[in-house]
Protein backbone atom coordinates (compact mmCIF):
# COMPACT_ATOMS: atom_id res chain seq x y z
CA UNK A 1 0.00 0.00 0.00
CA UNK A 2 1.10 3.53 -0.86
CA UNK A 3 1.16 5.12 2.35
CA UNK A 4 3.28 2.35 3.93
CA UNK A 5 6.09 3.03 2.31
CA UNK A 6 6.17 6.27 3.83
CA UNK A 7 6.05 4.92 7.13
CA UNK A 8 7.85 1.92 8.54
CA UNK A 9 5.32 1.64 11.34
CA UNK A 10 2.92 0.95 9.24
CA UNK A 11 4.90 -1.71 7.27
CA UNK A 12 2.87 -4.65 7.80
CA UNK A 13 -0.83 -2.49 7.61
CA UNK A 14 -2.95 -5.01 5.34
CA UNK A 15 -6.33 -3.50 4.96
CA UNK A 16 -8.61 -6.22 4.59
CA UNK A 17 -10.99 -5.00 1.56
CA UNK A 18 -14.35 -7.08 3.78
CA UNK A 19 -14.05 -5.43 6.88
CA UNK A 20 -14.83 -1.54 7.81
CA UNK A 21 -10.89 0.23 8.49
CA UNK A 22 -11.68 3.13 10.35
CA UNK A 23 -8.55 4.93 9.39
CA UNK A 24 -8.43 3.73 5.46
CA UNK A 25 -11.52 3.94 2.90
CA UNK A 26 -11.43 1.30 0.77
CA UNK A 27 -9.20 3.10 -1.91
CA UNK A 28 -6.48 3.12 0.88
CA UNK A 29 -6.92 6.66 0.95
CA UNK A 30 -6.25 7.90 4.78
CA UNK A 31 -10.06 9.30 5.96
CA UNK A 32 -10.25 13.28 6.49
CA UNK A 33 -10.87 12.39 10.45
CA UNK A 34 -7.60 10.82 10.74
CA UNK A 35 -5.24 12.60 8.58
CA UNK A 36 -3.78 14.95 11.54
CA UNK A 37 -3.01 12.18 13.14
CA UNK A 38 -1.49 10.05 10.46
CA UNK A 39 0.78 12.72 9.47
CA UNK A 40 2.13 13.45 12.60
CA UNK A 41 2.21 9.31 13.76
CA UNK A 42 4.76 9.08 10.55
CA UNK A 43 6.98 11.19 12.14
CA UNK A 44 7.65 8.46 13.97
CA UNK A 45 10.01 5.45 13.82
CA UNK A 46 9.05 1.86 14.71
CA UNK A 47 11.92 2.62 17.63
CA UNK A 48 10.13 6.04 19.29
CA UNK A 49 6.86 3.28 19.04
CA UNK A 50 8.75 0.56 21.18
CA UNK A 51 9.71 3.32 23.45
CA UNK A 52 6.45 5.30 23.49
CA UNK A 53 4.89 2.06 24.37
CA UNK A 54 6.90 1.71 27.33
CA UNK A 55 6.41 5.00 28.66
CA UNK A 56 2.95 4.29 28.37
CA UNK A 57 2.99 1.16 30.48
CA UNK A 58 4.81 2.89 32.90
CA UNK A 59 2.11 5.14 33.39
CA UNK A 60 -0.49 2.49 33.54
CA UNK A 61 1.73 0.61 36.23
CA UNK A 62 2.45 3.70 38.45
CA UNK A 63 -1.50 4.56 37.85
CA UNK A 64 -1.42 1.17 39.56
CA UNK A 65 -3.80 0.44 36.43
CA UNK A 66 -4.49 -3.30 37.03
CA UNK A 67 -6.89 -6.67 36.42
CA UNK A 68 -6.67 -9.91 37.17
CA UNK A 69 -7.10 -12.76 35.27
CA UNK A 70 -8.29 -16.51 36.71
CA UNK A 71 -6.52 -18.61 35.47
CA UNK A 72 -6.36 -22.54 36.03
CA UNK A 73 -4.04 -22.56 38.53
CA UNK A 74 -3.65 -18.95 39.89
CA UNK A 75 -5.00 -15.24 39.65
CA UNK A 76 -2.84 -13.23 38.08
CA UNK A 77 -2.41 -8.98 38.46
CA UNK A 78 -2.02 -8.26 34.64
CA UNK A 79 -1.29 -4.19 33.32
CA UNK A 80 -4.26 -3.50 31.37
CA UNK A 81 -3.48 -3.16 27.63
CA UNK A 82 -3.19 0.16 26.20
CA UNK A 83 -2.86 0.85 22.73
CA UNK A 84 -1.02 4.52 21.36
CA UNK A 85 -3.30 5.26 17.97
CA UNK A 86 -6.89 6.38 19.89
CA UNK A 87 -9.84 6.28 18.04
CA UNK A 88 -11.20 9.61 17.15
CA UNK A 89 -15.24 9.98 17.04
CA UNK A 90 -16.73 13.35 14.92
CA UNK A 91 -19.05 15.19 16.56
CA UNK A 92 -22.08 14.09 13.77
CA UNK A 93 -21.53 10.46 14.81
CA UNK A 94 -21.31 11.12 18.17
CA UNK A 95 -24.66 12.84 18.29
CA UNK A 96 -26.18 9.62 17.28
CA UNK A 97 -24.30 7.33 19.77
CA UNK A 98 -25.03 10.04 22.22
CA UNK A 99 -28.94 10.00 21.56
CA UNK A 100 -29.39 6.51 21.19
CA UNK A 101 -27.27 4.96 24.24
CA UNK A 102 -29.61 7.81 26.39
CA UNK A 103 -32.83 6.51 24.72
CA UNK A 104 -32.12 3.16 25.70
CA UNK A 105 -31.05 3.92 29.19
CA UNK A 106 -34.30 5.71 29.64
CA UNK A 107 -36.41 2.89 28.17
CA UNK A 108 -34.92 0.72 29.91
CA UNK A 109 -35.33 2.35 33.46
CA UNK A 110 -39.04 2.66 32.30
CA UNK A 111 -39.35 -1.20 31.62
CA UNK A 112 -38.07 -2.15 35.30
CA UNK A 113 -40.57 0.69 36.73
CA UNK A 114 -43.28 -1.07 35.25
CA UNK A 115 -41.87 -4.74 35.78
CA UNK A 116 -42.09 -4.07 39.48
CA UNK A 117 -44.75 -2.23 39.67
CA UNK A 118 -48.03 -2.86 36.71
CA UNK A 119 -46.10 -5.22 34.06
CA UNK A 120 -48.32 -3.60 31.75
CA UNK A 121 -45.67 -4.59 28.53
CA UNK A 122 -46.88 -8.04 29.83
CA UNK A 123 -50.13 -8.01 30.14
CA UNK A 124 -50.36 -6.57 27.07
CA UNK A 125 -48.23 -9.50 25.19
CA UNK A 126 -44.92 -7.51 24.32
CA UNK A 127 -42.55 -9.15 26.39
CA UNK A 128 -43.57 -12.57 27.57
CA UNK A 129 -44.36 -13.70 30.96
CA UNK A 130 -42.00 -16.39 31.26
CA UNK A 131 -38.75 -15.01 29.88
CA UNK A 132 -39.10 -12.60 32.86
CA UNK A 133 -40.21 -15.11 35.73
CA UNK A 134 -37.58 -17.40 34.41
CA UNK A 135 -34.98 -14.59 34.73
CA UNK A 136 -32.31 -15.39 37.97
CA UNK A 137 -32.08 -11.60 38.09
CA UNK A 138 -35.63 -10.78 38.78
CA UNK A 139 -35.96 -9.69 42.27
CA UNK A 140 -39.61 -10.82 44.12
CA UNK A 141 -38.22 -8.16 47.27
CA UNK A 142 -38.46 -4.90 44.30
CA UNK A 143 -42.02 -5.64 43.52
CA UNK A 144 -44.24 -2.87 44.48
CA UNK A 145 -41.01 -0.87 45.81
CA UNK A 146 -40.08 2.72 44.75
CA UNK A 147 -36.62 3.44 43.94
CA UNK A 148 -35.41 6.98 45.25
CA UNK A 149 -35.70 9.50 42.31
CA UNK A 150 -37.62 6.95 40.57
CA UNK A 151 -34.64 5.22 38.81
CA UNK A 152 -33.02 1.57 38.47
CA UNK A 153 -30.39 2.09 36.31
CA UNK A 154 -28.28 5.13 37.67
CA UNK A 155 -25.45 3.75 35.56
CA UNK A 156 -25.36 2.13 32.25
CA UNK A 157 -22.88 0.56 30.10
CA UNK A 158 -23.83 0.34 25.92
CA UNK A 159 -22.00 -2.26 24.03
CA UNK A 160 -21.70 -0.38 20.23
CA UNK A 161 -19.94 -1.80 17.28
CA UNK A 162 -19.28 -0.70 14.12
CA UNK A 163 -20.11 -2.81 11.21
CA UNK A 164 -19.08 -3.26 7.79
CA UNK A 165 -22.05 -0.33 7.11
CA UNK A 166 -20.34 1.67 8.56
CA UNK A 167 -23.01 1.67 11.00
CA UNK A 168 -23.50 1.57 14.76
CA UNK A 169 -25.38 -1.58 16.04
CA UNK A 170 -25.86 -2.23 19.96
CA UNK A 171 -24.00 -5.47 20.95
CA UNK A 172 -25.82 -5.51 24.78
CA UNK A 173 -26.69 -2.97 27.25
CA UNK A 174 -24.51 -3.41 30.80
CA UNK A 175 -27.22 -2.39 33.68
CA UNK A 176 -25.66 -4.04 36.83
CA UNK A 177 -22.63 -2.89 37.44
CA UNK A 178 -20.79 -1.86 34.48
CA UNK A 179 -17.38 -1.79 34.48
CA UNK A 180 -14.50 0.25 32.68
CA UNK A 181 -15.32 3.61 33.60
CA UNK A 182 -11.55 3.98 35.50
CA UNK A 183 -10.07 2.98 32.57
CA UNK A 184 -11.53 5.46 30.10
CA UNK A 185 -10.16 8.51 32.38
CA UNK A 186 -6.97 6.87 32.58
CA UNK A 187 -6.33 5.81 28.67
CA UNK A 188 -6.87 9.69 28.42
CA UNK A 189 -3.77 10.36 31.11
CA UNK A 190 -1.41 7.99 29.78
CA UNK A 191 -2.26 8.82 25.99
CA UNK A 192 -1.42 12.63 26.84
CA UNK A 193 2.04 11.91 28.96
CA UNK A 194 2.80 9.61 26.14
CA UNK A 195 2.01 11.80 23.39
CA UNK A 196 1.18 15.04 24.48
CA UNK A 197 1.94 17.03 21.49
CA UNK A 198 -0.11 15.12 19.28
CA UNK A 199 -3.42 15.58 21.50
CA UNK A 200 -3.08 19.35 21.10
CA UNK A 201 -3.52 19.16 17.48
CA UNK A 202 -7.35 18.32 18.48
CA UNK A 203 -9.90 19.45 20.31
CA UNK A 204 -11.81 16.15 21.89
CA UNK A 205 -13.79 16.34 24.93
CA UNK A 206 -12.59 16.11 28.28
CA UNK A 207 -13.22 12.91 30.14
CA UNK A 208 -12.16 13.22 33.64
CA UNK A 209 -15.43 15.18 34.17
CA UNK A 210 -16.62 11.18 34.61
CA UNK A 211 -16.05 11.27 38.83
CA UNK A 212 -18.10 15.13 39.38
CA UNK A 213 -20.90 13.85 37.42
CA UNK A 214 -20.98 10.38 39.04
CA UNK A 215 -21.35 12.29 42.78
CA UNK A 216 -24.16 14.63 41.36
CA UNK A 217 -25.56 11.76 39.89
CA UNK A 218 -25.67 10.01 43.37
CA UNK A 219 -26.40 13.01 45.59
CA UNK A 220 -29.65 13.63 43.02
CA UNK A 221 -30.73 10.18 44.33
CA UNK A 222 -30.10 10.61 48.12
CA UNK A 223 -33.35 9.58 50.51
CA UNK A 224 -35.98 12.06 51.18
CA UNK A 225 -35.24 14.44 54.18
CA UNK A 226 -31.30 14.09 53.48
CA UNK A 227 -29.68 17.54 52.97
CA UNK A 228 -26.40 16.90 52.67
CA UNK A 229 -26.36 13.07 51.40
CA UNK A 230 -23.26 10.79 52.57
CA UNK A 231 -21.96 8.26 50.06
CA UNK A 232 -19.80 5.36 49.75
CA UNK A 233 -18.70 3.21 47.17
CA UNK A 234 -18.91 -0.45 48.62
CA UNK A 235 -16.53 -3.53 46.76
CA UNK A 236 -16.37 -6.83 47.60
CA UNK A 237 -12.68 -6.16 48.14
CA UNK A 238 -8.91 -6.51 46.70
CA UNK A 239 -9.21 -9.59 45.17
CA UNK A 240 -12.57 -8.78 42.53
CA UNK A 241 -11.13 -8.42 39.04
CA UNK A 242 -12.48 -4.32 39.34
CA UNK A 243 -11.03 -3.57 42.56
CA UNK A 244 -9.09 -0.57 40.79
CA UNK A 245 -12.09 0.65 39.43
CA UNK A 246 -13.43 0.63 42.62
CA UNK A 247 -10.90 2.77 44.59
CA UNK A 248 -10.30 4.89 41.83
CA UNK A 249 -13.77 6.35 41.32
CA UNK A 250 -14.30 6.51 45.34
CA UNK A 251 -10.92 8.45 45.29
CA UNK A 252 -11.55 10.87 42.22
CA UNK A 253 -15.03 11.58 43.98
CA UNK A 254 -13.60 12.19 47.43
CA UNK A 255 -15.71 9.46 48.85
CA UNK A 256 -15.58 6.05 51.06
CA UNK A 257 -14.83 3.27 49.92
CA UNK A 258 -15.94 0.28 51.90
CA UNK A 259 -16.58 -2.97 52.34
CA UNK A 260 -19.47 -4.94 53.71
CA UNK A 261 -17.95 -5.23 57.04
CA UNK A 262 -17.48 -1.63 57.58
CA UNK A 263 -20.94 -0.92 57.53
CA UNK A 264 -23.43 -1.80 59.89
CA UNK A 265 -27.41 -1.47 59.80
CA UNK A 266 -29.55 0.10 63.10
CA UNK A 267 -32.97 1.03 63.64
CA UNK A 268 -33.15 0.40 59.35
CA UNK A 269 -30.37 3.22 59.22
CA UNK A 270 -27.05 2.52 57.77
CA UNK A 271 -23.95 3.36 59.34
CA UNK A 272 -20.04 3.51 58.82
CA UNK A 273 -17.78 2.77 61.08
CA UNK A 274 -15.03 4.50 61.72
CA UNK A 275 -12.32 5.73 64.14
CA UNK A 276 -15.15 8.81 65.74
CA UNK A 277 -17.73 6.46 65.73
CA UNK A 278 -20.60 5.74 63.75
CA UNK A 279 -21.23 7.93 60.56
CA UNK A 280 -24.71 7.51 59.09
CA UNK A 281 -24.45 6.17 55.17
CA UNK A 282 -26.85 7.62 52.80
CA UNK A 283 -26.25 6.58 49.42
CA UNK A 284 -24.32 3.43 48.77
CA UNK A 285 -22.71 2.56 44.63
CA UNK A 286 -21.97 -0.64 45.09
CA UNK A 287 -19.80 -2.74 43.12
CA UNK A 288 -21.41 -5.90 44.77
CA UNK A 289 -23.72 -8.49 43.01
CA UNK A 290 -27.73 -8.59 44.27
CA UNK A 291 -27.09 -12.15 45.58
CA UNK A 292 -24.21 -10.88 48.08
CA UNK A 293 -25.11 -7.51 49.03
CA UNK A 294 -27.54 -8.29 52.10
CA UNK A 295 -26.88 -12.17 53.98
CA UNK A 296 -30.58 -12.08 55.65
CA UNK A 297 -32.57 -11.38 52.11
CA UNK A 298 -30.34 -13.03 49.40
CA UNK A 299 -27.10 -15.67 49.87
CA UNK A 300 -27.11 -16.38 53.98
CA UNK A 301 -23.83 -16.81 54.07
CA UNK A 302 -22.46 -13.92 51.98
CA UNK A 303 -19.79 -12.17 53.96
CA UNK A 304 -19.54 -9.19 51.59
CA UNK A 305 -22.84 -7.44 52.41
CA UNK A 306 -24.54 -6.21 55.24
CA UNK A 307 -27.41 -7.59 57.49
CA UNK A 308 -30.63 -5.56 57.17
CA UNK A 309 -29.56 -3.73 54.58
CA UNK A 310 -31.96 -4.63 52.37
CA UNK A 311 -34.80 -3.67 55.02
CA UNK A 312 -32.87 0.07 55.00
CA UNK A 313 -32.98 0.15 51.41
CA UNK A 314 -36.74 -0.60 51.98
CA UNK A 315 -37.55 1.75 54.54
CA UNK A 316 -36.47 4.27 52.22
CA UNK A 317 -33.35 5.68 54.55
CA UNK A 318 -30.99 4.11 51.79
CA UNK A 319 -30.40 4.62 48.22
CA UNK A 320 -28.64 1.61 46.22
CA UNK A 321 -27.31 2.80 42.63
CA UNK A 322 -28.04 0.40 41.02
CA UNK A 323 -31.10 -0.57 42.04
CA UNK A 324 -31.00 -4.56 43.13
CA UNK A 325 -33.10 -6.60 40.79
CA UNK A 326 -31.85 -4.39 37.29
CA UNK A 327 -30.53 -6.96 35.91
CA UNK A 328 -33.21 -8.32 34.88
CA UNK A 329 -33.75 -5.89 31.93
CA UNK A 330 -29.98 -6.77 30.55
CA UNK A 331 -30.83 -9.84 29.86
CA UNK A 332 -29.26 -10.52 26.57
CA UNK A 333 -32.88 -12.50 25.84
CA UNK A 334 -34.74 -9.08 26.70
CA UNK A 335 -32.13 -7.64 24.53
CA UNK A 336 -34.06 -9.12 21.64
CA UNK A 337 -37.17 -6.92 22.58
CA UNK A 338 -35.56 -3.80 23.09
CA UNK A 339 -37.03 -2.34 19.15
CA UNK A 340 -40.57 -3.17 21.02
CA UNK A 341 -39.46 -1.72 24.61
CA UNK A 342 -38.74 1.78 23.11
CA UNK A 343 -41.52 2.37 20.99
CA UNK A 344 -43.47 0.65 24.08
CA UNK A 345 -42.85 2.96 26.46
CA UNK A 346 -41.21 6.44 24.43
CA UNK A 347 -43.18 6.49 21.55
CA UNK A 348 -40.40 6.38 19.33
CA UNK A 349 -38.31 4.57 16.70
CA UNK A 350 -35.04 3.11 17.96
CA UNK A 351 -31.99 5.53 17.26
CA UNK A 352 -29.32 2.78 17.48
CA UNK A 353 -30.14 -0.81 15.98
CA UNK A 354 -29.91 -4.01 17.59
CA UNK A 355 -27.44 -6.67 16.00
CA UNK A 356 -30.42 -8.91 14.67
CA UNK A 357 -30.88 -11.70 17.15
CA UNK A 358 -32.51 -15.31 17.25
CA UNK A 359 -33.91 -16.12 21.09
CA UNK A 360 -33.77 -20.11 21.17
CA UNK A 361 -36.48 -19.71 23.50
CA UNK A 362 -39.00 -19.13 20.59
CA UNK A 363 -39.60 -22.73 18.72
CA UNK A 364 -38.97 -21.29 15.01
CA UNK A 365 -35.99 -19.65 15.37
CA UNK A 366 -34.44 -22.50 17.73
CA UNK A 367 -34.78 -24.52 14.33
CA UNK A 368 -32.89 -21.63 12.69
CA UNK A 369 -30.17 -21.77 14.81
CA UNK A 370 -29.63 -25.47 15.21
CA UNK A 371 -29.30 -25.25 11.36
CA UNK A 372 -27.12 -22.83 11.09
CA UNK A 373 -24.66 -22.78 14.17
CA UNK A 374 -21.82 -22.54 11.65
CA UNK A 375 -22.54 -19.12 10.40
CA UNK A 376 -23.42 -17.89 14.29
CA UNK A 377 -22.33 -16.71 17.46
CA UNK A 378 -24.23 -18.14 20.10
CA UNK A 379 -24.61 -16.23 23.74
CA UNK A 380 -25.19 -16.85 27.12
CA UNK A 381 -28.22 -14.72 28.31
CA UNK A 382 -26.55 -14.35 31.80
CA UNK A 383 -22.78 -14.77 31.37
CA UNK A 384 -20.54 -11.70 31.36
CA UNK A 385 -17.02 -10.56 30.61
CA UNK A 386 -16.92 -12.93 26.90
CA UNK A 387 -17.19 -16.18 28.81
CA UNK A 388 -19.21 -19.02 27.06
CA UNK A 389 -19.81 -17.88 23.75
CA UNK A 390 -18.89 -19.67 20.66
CA UNK A 391 -18.15 -18.73 17.17
CA UNK A 392 -19.56 -20.94 14.78
CA UNK A 393 -17.48 -20.39 12.09
CA UNK A 394 -14.26 -21.52 14.40
CA UNK A 395 -16.05 -24.29 15.47
CA UNK A 396 -15.05 -27.98 14.36
CA UNK A 397 -18.16 -30.58 13.48
CA UNK A 398 -17.82 -32.17 16.32
CA UNK A 399 -17.97 -29.09 18.58
CA UNK A 400 -20.91 -27.65 16.53
CA UNK A 401 -22.51 -30.80 17.79
CA UNK A 402 -21.91 -30.58 21.14
CA UNK A 403 -22.92 -26.56 20.83
CA UNK A 404 -26.45 -27.96 19.72
CA UNK A 405 -26.64 -30.28 22.51
CA UNK A 406 -26.13 -27.69 24.71
CA UNK A 407 -28.78 -25.07 23.92
CA UNK A 408 -31.23 -28.21 22.72
CA UNK A 409 -30.97 -28.80 26.92
CA UNK A 410 -31.26 -25.40 27.85
CA UNK A 411 -32.93 -23.07 25.21
CA UNK A 412 -33.83 -20.09 27.59
CA UNK A 413 -30.45 -19.79 28.37
CA UNK A 414 -29.07 -19.10 24.86
CA UNK A 415 -29.49 -16.51 22.06
CA UNK A 416 -27.92 -16.41 18.76
CA UNK A 417 -26.48 -13.31 16.01
CA UNK A 418 -24.83 -13.64 13.00
CA UNK A 419 -21.30 -13.13 12.83
CA UNK A 420 -20.84 -9.06 12.76
CA UNK A 421 -17.99 -7.78 11.12
CA UNK A 422 -16.61 -5.38 13.83
CA UNK A 423 -14.59 -2.80 12.01
CA UNK A 424 -10.67 -2.79 12.42
CA UNK A 425 -8.44 0.05 13.76
CA UNK A 426 -5.16 0.18 13.74
CA UNK A 427 -3.27 -1.41 16.72
CA UNK A 428 0.38 -1.34 17.87
CA UNK A 429 1.64 -4.79 18.07
CA UNK A 430 4.89 -5.22 20.34
CA UNK A 431 6.02 -8.48 18.34
CA UNK A 432 6.41 -7.24 15.27
CA UNK A 433 6.76 -3.42 16.09
CA UNK A 434 4.43 -1.63 14.01
CA UNK A 435 0.78 -1.22 13.82
CA UNK A 436 -1.78 -3.87 12.19
CA UNK A 437 -5.59 -4.21 12.19
CA UNK A 438 -7.47 -5.37 15.21
CA UNK A 439 -10.89 -5.13 15.68
CA UNK A 440 -12.33 -2.76 18.62
CA UNK A 441 -16.09 -2.21 19.87
CA UNK A 442 -17.00 0.88 21.95
CA UNK A 443 -18.71 0.63 25.44
CA UNK A 444 -20.58 4.17 26.31
CA UNK A 445 -21.45 5.12 30.15
CA UNK A 446 -24.44 7.05 30.41
CA UNK A 447 -25.82 7.93 34.31
CA UNK A 448 -29.81 8.89 34.83
CA UNK A 449 -29.99 11.31 37.92
CA UNK A 450 -33.29 12.13 39.58
CA UNK A 451 -32.56 15.67 38.13
CA UNK A 452 -30.38 15.42 34.36
CA UNK A 453 -28.69 12.83 32.67
CA UNK A 454 -25.22 12.65 31.13
CA UNK A 455 -23.38 10.49 28.87
CA UNK A 456 -19.95 10.31 28.92
CA UNK A 457 -18.13 11.80 25.72
CA UNK A 458 -16.21 9.36 25.05
CA UNK A 459 -16.25 5.51 26.06
CA UNK A 460 -14.20 2.76 26.15
CA UNK A 461 -12.70 1.27 22.78
CA UNK A 462 -11.76 -2.36 23.76
CA UNK A 463 -9.47 -4.09 21.25
CA UNK A 464 -8.98 -7.95 20.48
CA UNK A 465 -5.31 -8.07 20.44
CA UNK A 466 -5.16 -11.57 19.09
CA UNK A 467 -5.40 -11.50 15.77
CA UNK A 468 -8.71 -11.78 13.32
CA UNK A 469 -9.90 -12.41 17.50
CA UNK A 470 -13.31 -11.12 17.88
CA UNK A 471 -13.78 -11.39 21.55
CA UNK A 472 -12.66 -7.77 23.29
CA UNK A 473 -12.97 -8.07 26.55
CA UNK A 474 -10.00 -7.64 29.30
CA UNK A 475 -10.59 -11.14 30.72
CA UNK A 476 -10.43 -12.96 27.29
CA UNK A 477 -6.99 -10.66 26.37
CA UNK A 478 -8.33 -7.70 24.88
CA UNK A 479 -6.56 -4.14 25.50
CA UNK A 480 -8.06 -0.63 24.91
CA UNK A 481 -7.24 2.94 23.62
CA UNK A 482 -8.21 6.55 24.28
CA UNK A 483 -11.45 7.20 22.81
CA UNK A 484 -11.31 10.77 21.26
CA UNK A 485 -15.07 12.83 20.50
CA UNK A 486 -14.31 15.72 18.73
CA UNK A 487 -15.92 19.14 19.11
CA UNK A 488 -18.42 20.70 16.73
CA UNK A 489 -15.98 23.01 13.34
CA UNK A 490 -13.30 20.97 13.43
Amino acid sequence: MSHNSENPTFKSYNRDPGLYDEIFDENDNVRETYKTLFDLYSEHSAKDFGRLNDKAKASFFNQGITFQVYGDHEIKEKIFPFDLFPRIIDAEEWEVIEKGVLQRSIALNAFLWDLYHDKNIIKEGIVPLDLISSSVNYLDQMNGFDPPGGIYNHISGTDLIKHSDGRYYVLEDNIRCPSGVSYVVCNRTALKRALFGVFNHYQAYTVTNYAENLLEMLQSVKPKGVDIPNCVVITPGIYNSAYYEHSYLAKAMGVELVEGRDLFVENDFVYMKTINGPVKVDVIYRRIDDQFIDPLEFKPDSSLGVPGLMASYKKGNVCLVNAPGTGVADDKAIYTYMPQIIKYYLEEEPILNNVPTYHCSRPDELKYVLENVANLVIKPVDEAGGYGISIGNRLSPEEIEEVKKTIQESPRKYIAQPIMSLSVHPTYIEDSECFEPRHVDLRTFTLLGSDKNFVLKGGLTRVALKKGNLIVNSSQGGGSKDTWVLKKNQ
